[in-house]
């Protein structure tokens, strides 16, 4: 919709970039400083009171109050508020980037190292807000603006409230999108920094499925789900799921403060290792990061709690649980000394087949190969052969990421988390039928590792390939060590051509 109406005389409207709820937004012009703005007309519901109508308009400008006290780069600039037609404006500055929402929706799921870059600012802007003493109480993927260049932008604090101000709401009305509602705000309970903190947390889930963790379709239904489930973390990358565990906490006193969230987002943006564990025992947690035993996963990265998937022929039935860090997830293969025996007892020569079936319970199968030691995890499951001469791994990635991307994001963590890598390539291939991606790669392992298996100084040849099934993404890696690539060449083939989705 165009439009050349003129506001206070000054603000030209140009074009309608979006409407909501409590108003639409114009790309605009200060004709009085020739400079580029963003308007928000504040709508009146039909039928609203004259008393109504002028709470919204102290509500209104309560909004260009708060927010133009913020001086932060991931908070919307306010220059202006105006009245006009008994209506309230909103001057502020045009960020020409779309939200978060349309991003997801459009080009799918922000790989986890964006998500986190984009958490960090809304996170920074939030206790700018919050030491300001205002609340934002909105925090949604519709209010954060990302723009080409990374930087992503908090608007719309028409609902924010400033600490030890009257609300302007009629008694028992709850104001923000249901599906990002902290608990204790559906409860009318007293709200604080905290439940921005939560939005954020849901915030961040949807960067990864397009919607709140507890959205359910109608407002009752998600109202419910906010009090009474936890959310699904299955189709998150697990690299995420410490800092969502602690943001979406149902009690705000056991949620992670800002500086700890931080420090969690912080780690996952530039790639570190990054393990929290939120103990809640009278309100306080223990929180684990950096240089630990911990969990990266490759592409995604993430912190992974491991099963025993030997079978009973293979080792004792135990469930063993442990957790490392490595750009190529394992569990470290234990080391065990033979009993000796004085006279040893002859037993009948018998043939081993190379690889043997594992079904995943997750819907998958593969050959793997024979007495290799296995491991499964939460998206991620893997093969060791005893000594680190070799890893066979398949990850999950819920997400419809393009397989190019897939490979390309690897490549990038493993710049960082090896020595010495040198790509020998990528193509085109058919998996069953599925098209996917194949990358082979030589990388050598650093002293003090990332790959527990891996030894210090050692090269390591591997292959990639990345498969996509409907919604999910599966990457699939065999390792070897150079001086045994060309000898378990057609082993690596038959593992990795066998690798099948159950319908």
């Amino acid at each position: 919709m165009v439009s050349e109406q003129l506001i206070a005389r000054r603000y030209q409207l140009l074009r309608e970039l979006g409407r909501g709820g409590m108003g639409v937004v114009w790309e605009g012009r200060d004709t009085l400083l020739n400079r580029p703005i963003a308007v928000k007309e504040v709508l009146l519901p039909p039928g609203v009171p004259p008393a109504d109508q002028e709470r919204l308009l102290l509500r209104t400008a309560r909004e260009a109050r708060n927010a133009a006290r913020l001086n932060h780069p991931s908070v919307v600039a306010i220059y202006d508020v105006v009245e006009e037609d008994g209506r309230p404006w909103i001057i502020m500055e045009l960020v020409r980037a779309p939200s978060i929402e349309q991003v997801v929706a459009s080009t799918g799921a922000l790989p986890v190292r964006q998500a986190a870059d984009v958490g960090r600012q809304v996170l920074s802007a939030l206790r700018a807000a919050h030491e300001a003493g205002i609340l934002h109480r909105d925090v949604k993927p519709s209010n954060i603006l990302l723009d080409d260049e990374g930087r992503a932008v908090l608007t719309d604090f028409g609902i924010a409230m400033a600490e030890g101000d009257s609300s302007l709401t009629s008694t028992g009305m709850v104001t923000g999108s249901p599906s990002f509602l902290a608990p204790e705000r559906v409860r009318a309970a007293e709200a604080g920094p905290a439940s921005d903190l939560w939005s954020l947390g849901a915030t961040l889930f949807a960067c990864m499925i397009g919607r709140s963790p507890f959205d359910r379709g109608d407002p009752m239904g998600t109202l419910s789900a906010l009090l009474n489930e936890e959310p699904d973390y299955r189709r998150i990358p697990p690299a995420l799921h410490p800092v969502l565990q602690g943001l979406l906490r149902k009690e705000p006193h056991e949620r992670l403060g800002g500086e700890e969230a931080d420090q969690l987002l912080a780690a996952l943006a530039a790639g570190r290792p990054v393990l929290e564990e939120p103990v809640a025992k009278g309100g306080s947690r223990t929180l684990l990061i950096g240089v630990i035993v911990a969990v990266v996963l490759l592409v995604s990265g993430g912190g992974v709690a491991y099963m025993s998937l030997t079978s009973a022929a293979e080792a004792p039935g135990k469930v063993a649980q442990r957790t490392a860090t490595s750009p190529l997830p394992t569990v470290p293969t234990a080391t065990t000394t033979p009993t000796p025996s004085s006279t040893p007892t002859p037993t009948p020569s018998r043939t081993v087949a190379p690889v043997r079936a594992w079904n995943s319970p997750d819907g998958w199968s593969i050959a793997r190969p024979t007495g290799w030691r296995g491991a499964r995890g939460e998206s991620y499951t893997e093969w060791t052969r005893p000594g680190g001469i070799g890893h066979l791994g398949v990850q999950a990635i819920y997400s419809s990421t393009d397989p190019h991307q897939i490979l390309r994001d690897a490549e990038e963590t493993l710049k960082g988390q090896s020595d010495a890598l040198r790509s020998l390539g990528r193509r085109a291939v058919l998996q069953n039928g599925a098209k996917a991606v194949e990358w082979e790669f030589t990388w050598t392992a650093r002293a003090g590792g990332d790959a527990p298996w891996a030894q210090p100084g050692q090269t390591y040849h591997e292959v990639r390939r990345a498969v996509q099934a409907g919604d999910t993404a599966y990457v699939l890696s065999w390792t070897t060590t150079e001086a045994q690539w060309r000898r378990h060449h057609s082993l690596m083939r038959q593992v990795i051509g066998s690798f099948t989705v159950g319908a």
